[in-house]
Formats: structure tokens, C-alpha cells, sequence
């Protein structure tokens, strides 16, 4: 195992993923409203090169979370994606011609400063090897993060749109992508030590793609029902906070506790004050906000009066 390589890893999957979301997004903008909620939506995008740069973008980032999982630890890498909406927005401003205000500049480097203070005050070590988790152990995990993923989606469908409605789904969304991230790990461990065979002969990578088809469902249905505000903190702090959970429960990893548990809880209060600040953002809005065309071409409700 190489820590250097897996926050290494870590950060280019944070700047691939920041960079399609920037690139769908610009090739999204240049789309007929007329073309919202229709196959030729798709057509048109195919042949944008920034929309095909975007998916290049998203393979990408893809092939270096596996990279990242197969060499640190699960605590070390997750939470490094607390970056993600600081580099879209970085980007976007470079990509879509935007002047970001001093407020970005400011919750970018808090959010910075307290992921570093975080990973510092817990340090992270790597645990035992991904063959050697039980079986029961993986079935335990599965039951707790699927039941709690399915008890926030009821607890959102049972409110209407709005504070508790987003962060719901955006924890719910949390802990599928942590799972996700979990189930990869042990897929990319086994490409590496048997090969493309051990790879698709693990029931973890037929899971890993299951679940993070959930993950990406619940991640629209979060930022549709209510503010970034909510949404977001929810679902950037729940992934960190669950995948280091996942890690030291299946893999055995470590991280420092007793006085140290206060410092960890410092540096997560500042992420958490740097994001709220980044998802008052009208650029942040308009990244993750739906497609404009498909709002345009959505049916309306009828006027009565």
C-alpha cells in the first residue's frame, strides 16, 4: 500500500469528476430548449467535443478512484472528494468565463485547511487485506447502509420539498456512494492481484455498479428537492463520515481517538462552514441544478382560474 499514491489518486479523481461536471455542463448550455426530455437531447450532445470531453472526464475519474481505493486506505480516500465542489467551481470559472467571488476563495480554503486538519488529527492507517473480510461481516454492512439509505428515502418521500426533504436524500445518497467506494475497493484489490478474471468474478463489482446506479439516483432526486444549503453538507461530510466508518468495520482500518477525536470534529466543523458558504453560491446552483432545456420542456400544470 502507498498513501502518497492514494491521495495522489484521490485528487486527479477529484479534478476529473470536478472537470465533467463542468463540461457536460457548458455542452448542456448550448442545447435547443426544444431538445429538452428527447433522444435528439443526446444526439446533439454526441456531437459536442466539450460533451464528449466530460465523459472521457467521468472514465477517468472512475479509473483513479480504483487507483486511489487499491493503494490507501478507505478513511483516507473518501474524504478526500470534500474537494470536489471547490475544484467545480475553480474550474468553472476558468471554463465558463466567470469572476468568483472572494467568498469562494475563502470557503475553498477552509474547507482545504480543515480536510488537512481532519486527516492529520486522525491519520489513518491501512488495515488487514480485502480476501480477509468475512463473508457475514460484508452482509452485516450491506443490510445497515441499504436499510438506512431506504429509512432517509422514506423519511424524504413522506415531506415535501425542502430542508429536511434534501438533506435526507443527500445522506441517503452519502452512504450509497460510501458503499460504493467500499465494494470498489475489494473489485480494484482483485484486478490487481488476479487480473481482469478476479475483477469480474467478484460479486463486489456487480455491486458496486448496482449501488452506485442508487447513489446517482438519489444524488438528482437531493438536489431537486431543496437548497445546496442542505443537500450538500448532507451528502460531502455523510460519504466522509460513513467511508471511514466502512473502513475500520470491514477493512480494520484505524484512526487515532481520545483528545484527538476533538481536533478531527475542529477540522470538520470548518468543511462544514466552507461548504455552506460554497452552496449559497449562484454559480454552485447553477452547476447542479437541472438542465435548463429539460425545465423548459417539462409539462406545466394547468391554470385554473
Amino acid at each position: 500500500m502507498n498513501t502518497v499514491a492514494a491521495v495522489l489518486f484521490a485528487l486527479l479523481t477529484t479534478l476529473s469528476n470536478a472537470l465533467a461536471t463542468v463540461l457536460q455542463r457548458k455542452a448542456a448550455r448550448r442545447v435547443p430548449d426544444a431538445d429538452g426530455l428527447r433522444w435528439s437531447l443526446i444526439t446533439r450532445l454526441v456531437h459536442q467535443r466539450v460533451w464528449l470531453a466530460g465523459i472521457a472526464a467521468v472514465g477517468a475519474a472512475a479509473c483513479f478512484q480504483a487507483l486511489a481505493l487499491a493503494n490507501g486506505p478507505l478513511s483516507v480516500v473518501q474524504p478526500v472528494f470534500v474537494l470536489e465542489l471547490p475544484a467545480a467551481l475553480l474550474l468553472a470559472g476558468v471554463i465558463l468565463h466567470r469572476r468568483l467571488p472572494s467568498e469562494v476563495w475563502r470557503a475553498t480554503a477552509c474547507i482545504t485547511a480543515g480536510l488537512g486538519v481532519a486527516l492529520w488529527a486522525a491519520s489513518p492507517s491501512e488495515g488487514h487485506a480485502a480476501d480477509a473480510v468475512p463473508a457475514g461481516r460484508w452482509l452485516l454492512v450491506l443490510v445497515c447502509c441499504l436499510s438506512t439509505a431506504a429509512a432517509l428515502t422514506a423519511l424524504a418521500a413522506a415531506r415535501g420539498p425542502g430542508a429536511v426533504r434534501a438533506a435526507s436524500l443527500g445522506m441517503a445518497a452519502a452512504v450509497c456512494y460510501a458503499l460504493t467506494a467500499a465494494l470498489l475497493k475489494t473489485s480494484a484489490l482483485r484486478w490487481e492481484a488476479d487480473g481482469a478474471a478476479g475483477f469480474f468474478t467478484a460479486w463486489q463489482t456487480y455491486g458496486f455498479a448496482a449501488v452506485g446506479v442508487a447513489a446517482l439516483f438519489l444524488l438528482q432526486n437531493a438536489l431537486q428537492s431543496g437548497s445546496l444549503v442542505f443537500s450538500q453538507p448532507a451528502l460531502t461530510l455523510g460519504d466522509a463520515g460513513t467511508s471511514i466508518a466502512l473502513g475500520v468495520v470491514l477493512y480494520g482500518e484505524r484512526i487515532r481517538g481520545g483528545w484527538w477525536a476533538a481536533v478531527e470534529l475542529a477540522g470538520a466543523g470548518l468543511i462544514l462552514a466552507g461548504l455552506v458558504l460554497l452552496s449559497r453560491s449562484p454559480l454552485a446552483h447553477e452547476l447542479t441544478a437541472p438542465d435548463p432545456q429539460a425545465e423548459a420542456a417539462r409539462p406545466q400544470p394547468a391554470n385554473n382560474h
